[in-house]
């Protein structure tokens, strides 16, 4: 039945690209990468036409957090993956207190639980849908938690829980769409597949002077760190607006690109509206079906970058698989949740007025699969 439902076209979005990650990329910005072209692609990242590609990341990103004086911008290779690595290598002299709400947290939480160098952690946790928070703890010396949680759309305050041991915040999905006070925390990190409208590959950390003194503190023990993973290294290279080793420059580009244009449109509050203003509607058209719901229960707590809708009464697997057939994609729930759910993104890149056309297009189909 499903391969029979043809969406109108009046309902449908103008782009159906909803992922979570990787997310929209503006058609704008690929444009200007094909205009830059040989310029940028091919070319050595040690010579100028890269490096000015990264350093105008970092500048737009400093402009776009407004960080405070003696904060960094820190860029290196491999994701969020692997700068959780590098945090576990580079940022934790002893212990650390994670929070773990689902699946971003707790691999974090893993990551450190499993290295030999470090004391066992401790770790607070919540159910999925819910928030872990995290309090001062004597001998604890780093406090992690995710800002936004991707597989569940749960997003939390950024603030510090104690006069010492460093802050750090997963932001992988939530920079460039939340709300943040970078002074709040040591180390706001993210990849910039998701709110920067780029591709995989890349990690950037906004790191505090306390950040940046314990890295290179821990680099000068002799502790052993592999070199992909040294965080001194990322540091030494970022201030030279270069990466360690080769970084793709289409994913350097398309991120710069999408931070200037949210600097020209208004900044991270602008950013932030924006998404408000999309993930809004769709949590109000959710609480307004009889066969639809918000998946986070507490307003407070729900993400205003991932929207997380249950159904019931109806498959949403279906009606992602509809969707998809007609061009609107990447709509289909965090695997690892099991539950009859659509997760939706709601990055800067993503039109409110295309979330207010997806509620049109749900209703349609929803209405064909009852």
């Amino acid at each position: 039945m499903t391969d029979e439902i043809t969406i109108p076209a009046e309902l449908l979005p103008a782009d159906g690209r909803f992922g979570s990650g990787p997310s929209k990329v503006p058609t704008e910005a690929m444009a200007a990468l094909a205009d830059a072209g040989k310029s940028v692609m091919g070319t050595s990242h040690r010579k100028s036409a890269v490096k000015d590609q990264v350093g105008r990341l970092r500048r737009g990103l400093s402009e776009l957090f407004s960080l405070p004086d003696g904060y960094e911008v820190i860029v290196g290779v491999g994701g969020t993956t692997a700068f959780w690595e590098a945090a576990v290598f580079g940022l934790v002299d002893h212990r650390v207190q994670a929070a773990s709400f689902g699946e971003f947290g707790s691999k974090f939480a893993g990551a450190v639980a499993a290295a030999p160098h470090l004391a066992d952690p401790t770790v607070v946790t919540a159910e999925p849908g819910t928030a872990a928070h995290l309090t001062a703890e004597e001998g604890v010396d780093v406090y992690a938690t995710p800002h936004n949680e991707t597989s569940t759309g749960v997003a939390v305050e950024v603030k510090r829980v104690a006069a010492d041991g460093l802050m750090l915040h997963d932001a992988t999905s939530a920079a460039a769409g939340l709300p943040v006070d970078p002074a709040e925390t040591d180390c706001y990190y993210f990849a910039p597949q998701k709110g920067l409208a780029s591709d995989g590959g890349l990690w950037i950390a906004l790191m505090s002077p306390a950040a940046i003194e314990r890295a290179e503190r821990i680099a000068a023990s002799g502790r052993y760190i592999p070199a992909f993973l040294d965080l001194k290294t990322a540091i030494d290279n970022s201030r030279k607006d270069q990466t360690y080793n080769t970084p793709a420059v289409a994913t350097v580009f398309l991120a710069a690109e999408q931070v200037d244009a949210l600097n020209a449109a208004g900044g991270l509050k602008a950013a932030a509206d924006r998404c408000a203003d999309s993930a809004g509607t769709l949590y109000s058209w959710a609480e307004s079906r009889d066969f639809a719901d918000p998946f986070v229960t507490d307003p407070q707590l729900r993400s205003n970058v991932v929207t997380t809708i249950d159904f019931d009464g109806v498959d949403a697997a279906e009606i992602a698989k509809v969707l998809r057939a007609n061009g609107v994609v990447d709509t289909e729930p965090y695997r690892k949740l099991g539950r009859n759910q659509l997760r939706i993104a709601t990055y800067p890149a993503v039109d409110p007025a295309d979330a207010a056309k997806l509620t049109e297009s749900i209703d349609y189909v929803a209405e064909r699969l009852s």
